[in-house]
């Protein structure tokens, strides 16, 4: 899959495909099942549960047994099987909510750049001060700065802030945050720099010289996509100065102050994002290295976040981010919720989504081009999605860890899936063990294009 997270792979590789809109057919090949083998689909039934809407505002009464299913998990990943469809960002909206009302949560994560959730956070808290009180205008316009570019640029996500911000304002006591876990690109904000120079300013004044010679070769960083056509001694050489001031750093405060630890993220986060811009364009090993790194990056912002406020977090991602293996793991051998199963256990927690057929916004070249409508038809005989369609709810969700032995044994089994990210069509479908891969599945009769702002 060639999602918003290959988007640096993208560069280097030069990907490109057929234009849209357009209604593109997934050439999935059929993978015979024995006459004599049980019938997953009863046993599916048997652990399935009505979801009777995805859109936010509905009720949570079919929400309840997901609750059961989360328990008292600290991060839930919840994932989606395109970058670009309205029933996959509207869920995420209505479970963000039921979590936080019902279970406690207080911060949506999302696989965007760390300063850019920095900046929707600071919305959340305190608004923009401009005081014309148009939380609708203010969100739509701070998403489509933050998110200018990317899968999530969306109304569906204008939504999501908005009421976010709207909860704010009723629960000044309790307030819900946003974070971006990802390393700092496409661009390297000021406010992160800022915030390591600030803290060094007012509490190691004699360090500030040290830091702002470090700081001199790697501010600003505006333009990463231009950056990695740099020699690669020269990004070698830079991120080494990155790891120099994030060294310097871990002495300039006490473990524990929070004032420090939050600086102390920031230069994280500067060295996060040049070690990942040495990446070689030419060496695939190299490609893949940076792949599995950034998925560690994330798995640790995310981690760390949850640790420096207490809360509990529910992690948007693709897919392929929030479970335990991938669709392409040649590519990308260990996953951001890998990680954080390693780092957690069972207080991580994987859901992913499936959907049989309908449309989508994806690009014909992952970097640049304009978004464009696809649709896929009903998911052919062979793949996960024709079993799980054949389930008798419309829409529904299950937890996997508790799947009869007929469907344990059909989740184990890799089936090409629908896995569409910025980039369509595929080559070559991508193939998925659902079982190994997930906890809990929500699986979609059919989806929709989400709406462009």
């Amino acid at each position: 899959m060639i999602g918003y997270r290959k988007r640096w792979a993208a560069v280097a590789l030069a990907l490109a495909a057929a234009t849209g809109p357009a209604t593109a057919a997934y050439a999935s090949p059929a993978v015979p099942t024995p006459t004599a083998a049980p019938d997953p689909v009863r046993a599916l039934d048997r652990i399935a549960r009505p979801l009777l809407s995805a859109e936010p505002g509905t009720g949570t009464t079919d929400l309840r047994a997901l609750g059961a299913m989360v328990g008292d998990a600290r991060i839930v990943g919840l994932g989606e099987a395109t970058h670009g469809s309205h029933e996959f960002f509207a869920l995420k909206d209505r479970v963000f909510r039921y979590l936080v009302e019902h279970k406690g949560f207080t911060t949506f994560a999302l696989e965007m750049s760390w300063s850019a959730g920095l900046r929707i956070d600071d919305y959340l808290q305190h608004g923009d001060g401009d005081g014309n009180g148009d939380d609708t205008g203010d969100a739509r316009r701070l998403v489509h700065e933050t998110m200018a570019g990317s899968p999530w640029d969306r109304e569906e996500f204008v939504t999501l802030i908005q009421w976010m911000r709207g909860h704010n304002r009723e629960h000044p006591d309790h307030p819900v945050h946003f974070l971006g876990d990802d390393i700092g690109a496409p661009s390297l904000d000021a406010p992160v720099f800022d915030a390591v120079t600030d803290y060094v300013r007012r509490t190691r004044p004699k360090s500030l010289a040290r830091v702002d010679e470090l700081l001199a070769g790697l501010r600003p960083l505006d333009d990463a996509i231009g950056y990695l056509s740099r020699p690669l001694a020269e990004r070698q050489r830079n991120a080494a100065t990155a790891q120099q001031l994030l060294t310097l750093m871990a002495g300039q405060g006490k473990p524990g102050d929070d004032d420090f630890e939050f600086a102390l993220q920031n230069a994280r986060n500067i060295a996060q994002t040049y070690t990942f811009l040495t990446v070689d364009p030419g060496d695939p090993a190299s490609l893949t290295a940076m792949e599995r790194y950034r998925d560690q990056v994330m798995a640790e912002n995310t981690a760390w976040w949850q640790r420096r406020t207490g809360g509990r977090i529910l992690l948007s991602a693709a897919d392929d981010h929030v479970g335990y293996t991938a669709t392409d793991p040649a590519t990308y051998p260990k996953t951001q919720g890998s990680f954080l199963h390693d780092a957690l256990g069972t207080d991580y927690l994987a859901i992913g989504t499936t959907f049989d057929r309908g449309s989508f916004l994806s690009k014909a070249q992952a970097l640049g081009g304009d978004w464009k409508t696809f649709t896929l038809p009903p998911a052919g005989p062979g793949t996960n999605e024709h079993t799980l369609d054949q389930v008798r709810y419309r829409d529904y969700y299950a937890d996997l860890r508790k799947a009869p032995a007929a469907a344990r044994d059909w989740l184990a089994v890799p089936r090409p899936t629908y896995a569409v990210g910025t980039q369509f069509p595929n080559p070559t479908p991508p193939e998925l063990a659902i079982g190994r891969a997930y906890d809990v599945l929500v699986h979609l009769h059919d989806v929709r294009e989400a709406s462009q702002l």
